[in-house]
C-alpha cells in the first residue's frame, strides 16, 4: 500500500491524520516523526565563531536603524510638526498620526518608540499638541487632541501613557444612539506642567492639570487636578505623598 492509499484508508476508517502520524509504523509517519524531532535540533556554537558573527550583525543592525531614523523616521515626523526646535529626535519607528492639527515641539525633545497622535476636526480649527524642551515621551503613548494638550519642559512620559482631552462620545444615552459627538463643554484641555514624571500606562482624563514637579504612579487613572510636587496613585488617582520643592518654589 502506497502512502496516498494509507492516508486515504486512515481517513476512511475514521482515524485522524494526527493519530496516523503519531501511532502508525508506516514509513511516511516515521519520517514525519523524525522531522518533528529535528525541529528541536541545536547546533553547537563555538564562541570563536559566533562572537565575530554577532559583532557583524550588531554593527550592521545599528547602521541600518541609524540610517532609517536619520533619513526616514525623523524627517517624516518633522514634516508633521507645525514647528520644532533643535535636536528633535525619534526612534527608528514612524509615529502614527491621524487628522490635522498643530504639533509644536521645543528643543531636545525625544519621541521614543512608536506613538499614536490623533487630532479631532470638530471643535477647533487647529487642535494643538505642545511639548516643551527637554521632554521625553516613551514608546506606545497615545495622545488624542480635540482642542489642546500641553506638556511642559523637562517632563518624563513613560511608555503606554494615554491622554485625551475629549471622551469622544457623549455620556447621554440618547445622544450616543444618535451618534452625536461629545458636547463642546466636555472637551477640556490638559495641562502638564514642567518637570512632571508620568509612569507607564497611566491615563490622563480631559480637563486635568498636573502641577509642577509631580509624579504620577504607573497605571494611575488621573481624573482630577494634581497639586504641584505631589505623588498620586490609584484608580482614581489620589495624593499619597508630597515632594520637596526646589529653592524658590512653593509646595502645597
Amino acid at each position: 500500500m502506497n502512502s496516498c492509499q494509507c492516508l486515504a484508508t486512515a481517513e476512511a476508517t475514521g482515524l485522524s491524520l494526527r493519530h496516523f502520524f503519531v501511532t502508525s509504523d508506516h514509513w511516511v509517519a516515521r519520517a514525519a516523526r523524525r522531522l518533528r524531532k529535528a525541529r528541536s535540533l541545536s547546533l553547537p556554537a563555538p564562541r570563536v565563531v559566533v562572537r565575530p558573527l554577532l559583532l557583524v550583525f550588531l554593527v550592521a543592525r545599528s547602521i541600518y536603524y541609524w540610517c532609517f531614523r536619520i533619513a526616514i523616521a525623523e524627517p517624516l515626523f518633522k514634516a508633521y510638526c507645525h514647528s520644532y526646535g533643535k535636536n528633535l529626535r525619534t526612534d527608528v519607528y514612524i509615529h502614527w498620526i491621524q487628522g490635522r492639527g498643530h504639533i509644536i515641539v521645543g528643543d531636545d525633545v525625544l519621541f521614543d518608540g512608536k506613538c499614536s497622535i490623533t487630532f479631532a476636526a470638530r471643535y477647533v480649527a487647529h487642535p494643538t499638541l505642545r511639548v516643551g524642551s527637554r521632554t521625553g515621551i516613551g514608546n506606545g503613548c497615545s495622545i488624542a487632541v480635540a482642542k489642546s494638550i500641553t506638556i511642559g519642559e523637562h517632563c518624563r512620559i513613560a511608555g503606554g501613557v494615554w491622554m485625551f482631552d475629549s471622551s469622544g462620545h457623549p455620556a447621554d444615552p440618547v445622544a450616543r444612539l444618535n451618534n452625536a459627538p461629545a458636547a463642546d463643554q466636555d472637551v477640556r484641555p490638559i495641562v502638564i506642567s514642567d518637570n512632571v514624571w508620568i509612569g507607564g500606562r497611566a491615563v490622563i482624563f480631559p480637563g486635568v492639570t498636573i502641577g509642577e514637579g509631580s509624579v504620577i504612579s504607573a497605571c494611575s487613572v488621573v481624573t482630577n487636578d494634581v497639586p504641584a510636587y505631589s505623588v498620586v496613585a490609584g484608580n482614581p488617582a489620589r495624593r499619597i505623598a508630597s515632594l520637596p520643592a526646589p529653592p524658590g518654589r512653593t509646595a502645597p
